[in-house]
């Protein structure tokens, strides 16, 4: 048996049609110019798919992704085929197995992906972790409940109204964290409306009750690849993975909302910035804001700790005006985080890259975990 330690494997179903399956795949990566490109090999019950050795070396050396774009041109902000080239070259080139139960749940999940990036791309909001506010004319809140649908408020809608406001219109206040958890959120209903309705009904129900938050939502909605013992290449991102930057200083990640930073990988080596949705960031001005923050931290008249924001952007334009400074201070930070309550040599680097789960039926769980209690 060939070995074959990266890539996608998909199991062959008994009795299934199985050659109509792999058929719609190299129809799609035909479509896009990459068929070539992508080895396939039966092994036992699998189907197993990665990018070719000599262009995973070529494009991605050392699993780098950062540069796949401006490598192969690919104008991913712009071009919708340039954004999924990018989603199955980085896939098929994962330094995991990544294992999915069918062709269907795949394609889906590359779907998925490319909803994700389009919904971070256009979201703007406040950063704020004590204002309670949403549009009023779909959104109510209790702290019983969250942010709940007002009745008639299809839940589609409702989210973008909430993210993605008009240059003239309101911004409405989030932490990052529960920024990804709508962003996800949308990815998903948008994918269930057409894939799997009956995941968009009760997805619709449950946020007319309770709105899911935090660990449970976590814990519900998302996949996590690597660990710290076995973590992902620093440079492995794949458009739509959600990733978490650790705040390494002791002192300023003890301010509320800074002890990281959430984002969406968009691919072309850019970072969503939910803040300034036309300033997305590389991977080293986002290292530059979160070292800054230790010179942004300061404790007010009430002797509460908090964070000058204007005065990391001015510590962070001192920095860049020098390239030694810079590479002093991106060393510095591009380094694997330690562990949870460790604060000694690591960066701001996580070792873990996370994406929904399964979406389509019978494979999801969703349902099934949304209507348990």
């Amino acid at each position: 048996m060939s070995e074959m330690q990266t890539g996608i494997s998909i199991p062959f179903s008994a009795g299934a049609d199985n050659g109509s399956s792999k058929g719609s795949l190299m129809a799609e990566w035909q479509r896009l110019g990459i068929e070539a490109d992508v080895e396939c090999l039966a092994e036992g019950t699998a189907l197993r798919m990665r990018l070719i050795k000599s262009k995973a070396h070529e494009w991605m050396p050392g699993f780098d992704t950062l540069r796949l774009a401006d490598t192969l041109k690919l104008d991913v902000s712009h071009s919708e085929d340039d954004l999924l080239r990018e989603i199955w070259l980085t896939l098929l080139n994962c330094p995991v197995p990544l294992e999915f139960p069918s062709v269907e749940e795949l394609l889906a999940a590359v779907r998925l992906r490319r909803n994700i990036v389009r919904n971070a791309e256009r979201t703007c909001l406040n950063f704020d972790l004590d204002a309670i506010e949403r549009p009023e004319d779909c959104w109510r809140y209790s702290e019983e409940t969250g942010f709940v649908l007002l009745p008639g408020s299809p839940l589609i809608e409702s989210l973008k109204k909430a993210c993605h406001p008009e240059e003239e219109g309101a911004w409405y206040s989030f932490s990052c964290y529960r920024a990804t958890e709508y962003v996800i959120l949308l990815a998903i209903a948008e994918e269930a409306q057409s894939s799997h309705p009956e995941l968009l009904r009760v997805l619709q129900a449950q946020w007319e009750k309770k709105a899911i938050s935090s660990g449970r939502y976590h814990d519900v909605f998302m996949h996590e690849q690597g660990t710290l013992e076995e973590p992902l290449p620093l440079h492995y991102y794949v458009p739509g993975d959600r990733v978490w930057f650790r705040n390494p200083d002791p002192n300023s990640s003890d301010v509320p909302g800074f002890e990281g930073s959430w984002v969406f990988y968009l691919g072309g080596g850019m970072f969503a910035n939910f803040w300034k949705r036309n300033r997305p960031f590389s991977l080293l001005t986002k290292c530059l804001e979160i070292h800054h923050w230790r010179d942004g931290a300061f404790t007010n008249e009430h002797g509460v700790l908090k964070m000058d924001e204007t005065r990391v952007e001015q510590f962070v334009a001192q920095t860049q005006a020098s390239q030694e400074s810079t590479a002093q201070v991106f060393e510095r930070m591009h380094r694997l985080r330690d562990a949870q309550g460790i604060y000694a040599e690591g960066g701001c680097m996580d070792a873990t890259r996370e994406a929904p789960v399964f979406v389509l039926a019978p494979h999801t769980g969703l349902i099934r975990a949304l209507t348990a209690s």
